[in-house]
């Protein structure tokens, strides 16, 4: 891109208007370049609902500048929350002090299609008693219910009523610890727990919690404001609730997800992307993949680089809650695939409509059949799902452009990748909803050497 954007991906860099929805892509040129990585959506916007909890104020670091972080800060704002920039670059101060209670109409105007406002329920419990959730948004990728978190505030001894409005969540005699056990290992349901049993009177027993590296660095923020969490194996987690938290000082862990989304686009486009900032631990899982698949990396102090070792090769892969292969990660990954030398099979079992955006790779040149109801494999090691849907890739076949529109965030980033893989031009239609995980998105692009234009 020669005239909108800087090259440059330092914290001065500045994106074209967040209205931008449109993008013009040709294709055919691979991504060269470095890129950084902040901290991850999945942490920075629960931490910032966790500064709630504290008698004084907490400062949150590395945090990535993207729309649900807005959508967050927004959200606290309408609360009271004093809200400002920290004493370094991707910084907040978050002063709660100020905390009241906000309308249904206040909380639906600035959450927008963000699911977050259900994680404010506990923290707003203990401080004012009465918590209000609207019409819940989010990417459209499968059914989200939040019956898992309802249920966890009744067994804490939360009072919910549903109107035409939302739901309304009080707590009159205060939370008691309670013993749960988790149908499936949520994420938002295990933070849910955590940021609710925190400072309700006595123990909490959480079973078949979610284990995720977010989850583990919300455990320690909570655990630098006061709070007695422990983890134990089988995935038990063990709070023991304190009468009084104070605010942290903390700097978010890595978005291991954007981490593995410029993994693929090198993979895609042959590129060679170096991506600062991302850690091995938290992507054993992925590299193993990423090697199966023919690419090659280098872990480094400051971040791993990423590029193909040879052509790509077919893989099967099975999506699963951490440790597994993450579901965030097969999108981008089934890009690369199209390309790979054989058929592939990935076997998304954490939600039952991710698979939806590969009609668009289809309409590229890709050829993707979505099994509706999984595959069964003797091979297996995920336990099968109801609600699981399976792809069968066959590859290699040559993308090229087209007219396609971004469905959600991880796809949507995959039809960006797809086009730049792609020979020919395409328009990306809906674009802004990638700002929701991606931050300096388009100013990464160009920095990488992606040729495009922001037509609208």
């Amino acid at each position: 891109m020669k005239s909108l954007l800087s090259a440059s991906t330092d914290d001065k860099a500045e994106e074209p208007d967040v209205s931008a929805e449109t993008l013009r892509i040709r294709g055919g040129r691979p991504l060269t370049g470095r890129v950084e990585v902040k901290g991850a959506k999945n942490l920075a916007t629960k931490a910032m609902v966790a500064a709630l909890l504290g008698e004084t104020p907490s400062t949150l670091r590395d945090i990535p500048g993207i729309s649900d972080v807005n959508v967050v800060r927004s959200l606290l704002e309408v609360h009271g929350v004093t809200v400002e920039e920290g004493d370094e670059p991707g910084s907040l101060r978050l002063d709660p002090s100020g905390a009241v209670t906000a309308h249904f109409e206040e909380i639906d105007a600035h959450a927008g299609a963000s699911r977050i406002p259900i994680l404010f329920c506990g923290p707003l419990l203990h401080l004012l008693g009465e918590a209000l959730i609207p019409d819940l948004g989010g990417c459209r990728i499968g059914d989200r219910p939040i019956n898992f978190h309802m249920d966890a505030l009744r067994a804490f001894g939360a009072i919910v009523d549903k109107s035409y409005e939302g739901i309304r969540i009080t707590a009159p005699d205060g939370l008691t610890g309670a013993e749960i056990e988790l149908p499936y290992p949520s994420v938002g349901a295990t933070e849910q727990v955590l940021l609710t049993a925190v400072k309700a009177k006595g123990v909490t027993e959480l079973r078949n919690a979610a284990i995720e590296p977010e989850i583990m660095d919300l455990i320690a923020v909570l655990q630098k404001m006061g709070a007695i969490i422990s983890y134990e194996p089988n995935r038990v987690i063990l709070i023991e609730g304190v009468d009084e938290l104070r605010g942290y000082d903390h700097r978010c862990i890595f978005d291991r997800n954007e981490a593995a989304s410029w993994a693929c686009a090198a993979l895609a486009t042959d590129g060679d992307i170096f991506v600062g900032g991302a850690r091995q631990q938290e992507m054993l899982t992925f590299l193993n993949v990423f090697r199966k698949a023919g690419g090659w990396f280098d872990v480094r102090e400051d971040g791993i680089q990423f590029r193909r070792g040879g052509s790509i090769k077919p893989v099967v892969v099975e999506t699963d809650v951490h440790p597994g292969f993450m579901t965030d990660w097969q999108q981008p990954l089934i890009v690369a695939l199209t390309q790979a030398e054989g058929t592939s099979v990935v076997h998304e079992t954490v939600y039952e409509n991710r698979l939806g955006f590969t009609d668009a790779l289809n309409q590229m040149g890709a050829d993707i059949v979505v099994h509706p109801d999984g595959i069964a494999s003797s091979d297996r090691r995920v336990p099968r799902r109801a609600l699981e849907q399976a792809a069968v890739i066959n590859g290699p076949t040559p993308l090229h452009g087209a007219d396609v529109e971004v469905p959600d965030l991880r796809g949507g980033y995959s039809y960006v990748i797809a086009a730049l893989a792609a020979e020919g031009e395409s328009i990306v239609r809906n674009v802004g909803i990638i700002r929701r995980g991606y931050e300096k998105f388009f100013t990464k692009l160009d920095a990488l050497g992606a040729d495009f234009d922001v037509i609208g």
